[in-house]
């Protein structure tokens, strides 16, 4: 299950102590194969947590995936030092030019700020045109998923009385989707948001795949962009969620206890992971449609 990421990224060894092939560029250079190009786009605060839970997903495939980690050019991290970011990863800028059978955007802790608002919101919309044209599928995460629907879409985001916290039974709604083959009928889902889109303003050419009546639309599908937008957290680890519990907790936040977390509610028991499988189910999917219908030749993509 090779992918390719730099030899000294910290979430090598950790993908290494799971059993995640991890290759490297010499090995992979004797391969007489075109491997899969995927960029990842981090927008979270935590780089290394964030990149680990995706290159775990992304590398359970028995297809060669060579992984660009990329950031926003105009933003300074005041979470991860400069030099990680110089040594593991492109900026936006680096990578303009270059075309991606697939490409992931994350999400990103300003839930609470207008789009409009967020101080790189102008290269943001640079990177979702972008995607049309040097991405043959994208995957938009979250904050991601909310703002490219906005962006492409027009939908409207408000804010839900009570934040929606927790792991939560979600119903498929299509099950004929390439991207939700061998799911259940209600998988567990991990759900950490303040915000949800405004049914209304979806429009007709979004489909939605994966829904809750009670806490919103989960997974919706966009054959013009060749895009999903998968607006909460199934990429998420064992103790996501209960790391931020504790966090609000000790910022004196009224964070409720995420909801079908802790077995009995017990906030000192290890949280059960119930949405492990379908994780990678979906990357499995995601991918393996993409190499699917990819053109082999990079130049042809967005043609």
């Amino acid at each position: 299950m090779p992918i390719r990421i730099p030899d000294n990224l910290p979430a090598r060894k950790t993908l290494e102590d799971e059993g995640v092939y991890v290759m490297d560029s010499t090995r992979a250079a004797r391969q007489d194969i075109r491997p899969l190009k995927i960029g990842l786009l981090n927008l979270m605060p935590n780089k290394e947590r964030t990149e680990t839970q995706f290159t775990r997903l992304i590398g359970s495939t028995p297809l060669q995936v060579e992984l660009t980690l990329v950031r926003v050019t105009d933003h300074q991290s005041k979470n991860t030092s400069e030099d990680y970011l110089r040594t593991f990863y492109k900026t936006w800028e680096d990578v303009r030019a270059e075309k991606f059978d697939g490409f992931i955007v994350t999400g990103a802790p300003i839930a609470n700020i207008p789009f409009e608002e967020v101080r790189y919101w102008p290269e943001m919309i640079e990177i979702m045109d972008w995607t049309k044209t040097n991405v043959h599928h994208t995957m938009f995460i979250c904050w991601g998923a909310q703002a490219a629907l906005h962006h492409f879409h027009g939908a409207e985001r408000y804010r839900m009385e009570h934040k929606a916290f927790g792991v939560f039974r979600h119903q498929v709604v299509n099950t004929r989707s390439p991207f939700l083959r061998g799911f259940s009928d209600s998988p567990m889902i991990p759900v950490s948001r303040y915000n949800d889109i405004d049914r209304t303003t979806l429009g007709d050419n979004l489909e939605v795949l994966i829904d809750n009546a009670d806490i919103g639309v989960a997974m919706l599908g966009d054959l013009k962009h060749r895009a999903v937008y998968f607006l909460n957290h199934l990429e998420y680890d064992n103790r996501s969620l209960a790391d931020e519990y504790e966090r609000d907790v000790k910022s004196g936040l009224d964070t409720p206890l995420p909801a079908n977390l802790f077995p009995n509610d017990d906030v000192t028991a290890e949280p059960e992971n119930r949405w492990r499988s379908h994780a990678h189910l979906l990357f499995q999917n995601w991918i393996n449609e993409i190499y699917q219908t990819t053109p082999y030749e990079l130049d042809e993509i967005g043609q």
